[in-house]
């Protein structure tokens, strides 16, 4: 096993990983910025070392203040966590360069996921169904450009390569608009992502979102945890995430998962991955790999009984996968709601002093939070304080254990989204299940009347 590992993230998933790596014995280090001294892993991890100010450029995504930090704590590995430089294959290339061990997949195989096109044509060799689209970048060939759309099909999305987060995505209804929308997408992902590559999708009206969690342990084998639904969403920003995806046939099931540890063997994949698909009609569509653990890792923990961070940090040892495939049992329902700092009428977020913390509990109930009584959320991150996850036999107990510990659970002192979240559990369309991903905000517009209030 791994002897000391430097984590470099913060807030939930720090302390996570602090928890996992206390479970197996292995010492850790907590890298943090100043506005960060006071995290709750940075109390409880064995050593901890400052890495910069508040901003992330200059301390969670600065490589070098990193890797430094590694060397002067002897640590002999990093885990990314999610987010910042998670899916950065440049970090992961020094860091291994640098004679240290990265808890993550391969350089190359980041690399090759992180371009969406690339990630594609990998898919695509493996059997993985793809959303019809323009088979590669879009060229400067505008008459072929425009054949391509055609075949395809009106409406279609205009997609950045190297995009995320809902930036660099466009719809186009009519081919008067394409080639314009597509000069103003390039332009847009040049200036976000620093590639200005773009390519075409057939744009599916009314899909829901649906995600597959894949383990491999780095030479050809691979596992599957089952699916995720993660459709409410509001601004392509996930707000409640369930496993398993409910609706969804036995049969059609079986053939993704098949399909996904495919692709995952094909690609020697190493550690924790994500596949994401588009889920319409009965069919299935790759879009993207995250290749990282999830924010929603959680419900899939909960119903597989396997801890996906131990998993993770026993593949960088080299110790291999704890389980096979035919181990992999699902039971019960999961559910996750996302906490967040923020309004939950404007949304806008809402840092400031925790006066009160009063995490819910019960049977089912799981709370992953680095919050405390005194706790001050800083302004310069993302405003996501806890993640609040529910159990049970079926799909409506889950639902019924998720408002019990929503109505009991206390953030005072700042405006948090519980109460949307408590709506989103009472919404008639949620609790049948299967909802897409536009179900949220045409919710929100609904409640609020018209079209603009509610941050949209």
């Amino acid at each position: 096993m791994l002897e000391k590992v430097l984590i470099a993230n913060r807030g939930e998933i720090a302390l996570r990983i602090l928890r996992a790596c206390k479970e197996v014995g292995i010492k850790t280090v907590a890298a943090h910025s100043t506005a960060d001294r006071n995290l709750m892993h940075v109390r409880l991890a064995d050593e901890s070392v400052c890495i910069g100010p508040p901003s992330s450029l200059e301390s969670y995504l600065n490589i070098p203040r990193i890797i430094s930090a590694m060397e002067v704590t002897g640590a002999d590995a990093v885990h990314p966590g999610y987010g910042f430089l998670s899916e950065n294959a440049n970090f992961a290339e020094q860091v291994e360069r640098s004679g240290f061990i990265f808890i993550g997949p391969r350089p190359e195989t980041i690399r090759a996921m992180g371009d969406k096109v690339s990630a594609i044509d990998v898919m695509r060799k493996a059997g993985v169904p793809t959303v019809p689209g323009s088979d590669g970048p879009v060229t400067e060939d505008t008459d072929c450009t425009l054949a391509i759309a055609r075949k395809i099909g009106y409406p279609i999305m205009i997609k950045a390569a190297a995009g995320g987060g809902g930036r660099g995505m466009r719809v186009v209804h009519e081919e008067a608009d394409l080639l314009s929308f597509i000069q103003l997408t390039q332009n847009e992902a040049g200036a976000f992502f620093g590639n200005n590559m773009v390519y075409l999708e057939k744009f599916l009206d009314n899909p829901r979102h649906i995600e597959i969690q894949v383990i491999g342990d780095g030479n050809g084998n691979a596992i599957c945890l089952g699916d995720r639904d993660c459709s409410m969403q509001r601004r392509h920003q996930k707000v409640v995430e369930e496993a398993p995806a409910p609706g969804i046939p036995d049969e059609v099931r079986a053939g993704i998962v098949k399909s996904c540890i495919k692709a995952c063997e094909d690609l020697k994949y190493r550690g924790a991955g994500t596949l994401e698909f588009l889920y319409q009609n009965g069919k299935f569509y790759f879009i993207e790999m995250n290749t990282r653990v999830q924010v929603e890792h959680p419900v899939t923990e909960r119903i597989t009984g396997i801890d996906i961070v131990k998993e993770q940090l026993c593949i960088a040892a080299g110790l291999g996968l704890s389980v096979t495939q035919d181990q992999v049992k699902l039971t019960g329902h999961a559910i996750e709601c996302r906490i967040c700092a923020e309004d939950p009428n404007t949304f806008l977020p809402c840092p400031g002093k925790v006066n009160l913390y009063h995490a819910p509990g019960g049977i089912g109930i799981r709370v992953d939070s680095h919050m405390y009584s005194g706790y001050t959320v800083p302004p310069y991150y993302d405003s996501l304080i806890a993640k609040l996850i529910s159990y049970g036999p079926d799909r409506n107990t889950a639902i019924r254990r998720m408002q019990n510990a929503l109505e009991e659970m206390i953030v005072d002192g700042i405006k948090t989204n519980i109460p949307l979240q408590g709506e989103i559990m009472r919404d008639p369309g949620f609790r049948a299940g299967g909802t897409n991903i536009h179900y949220l905000e045409a919710m929100l517009k609904k409640k609020n009347g018209n079209g603009t209030g509610n941050g949209h």
